[in-house]
């Protein structure tokens, strides 16, 4: 793995399937939403012009990570909202249940962008977490 690498695209038989890495856990998270807007537009010609807060809960990293980007669909779908980028992304398992904060960057004009594809769910088949530094996540999406 080069150290600038911030995703990757992984061989799949019907989905698609990337590994997302990071120096930390919340960079790799982030970066798996890069991974899955990617399929669905060019976040590099997005302008960074509305943020979206973005607050998920869930009892595992796992559950957190599918709601995390469950959101970039959800506000695609419900909102028309193109995210270019996610940050400040701090991820809290405190009591019970982990906590998962983030702003969204995007722009809300989707009539300005090429829209490619579509993802219609995050699932939890074949999903690794690896915590270590660096950090790195595997996802299945289904498309």
């Amino acid at each position: 793995m080069e150290l600038d690498e911030k995703f990757r695209f992984l061989d799949h038989t019907a989905d698609a399937m990337f590994q997302a890495f990071g120096r930390t856990l919340e960079e790799a998270f982030a970066n798996a939403v890069l991974a899955t807007v990617s399929l669905m537009w060019d976040p590099g010609k997005v302008e960074k012009r509305a943020r979206r807060p973005v607050n998920v809960e869930g009892m595992d990293l796992e559950q957190i990570l599918v709601r995390f980007l469950g959101e970039v669909v959800y506000l695609w779908e419900t909102r028309g909202f193109l995210t270019a980028a996610a940050e400040d992304v701090c991820i809290d398992p405190s009591g019970d249940a982990f906590r998962l904060n983030a702003v969204f960057l995007g722009d809300d004009r989707p009539q300005r962008y090429e829209v490619f594809g579509d993802v219609k769910a995050v699932t939890y088949n074949e999903m690794k977490i690896e915590r270590g530094r660096p950090a790195s996540v595997q996802v299945v999406l289904d498309i």
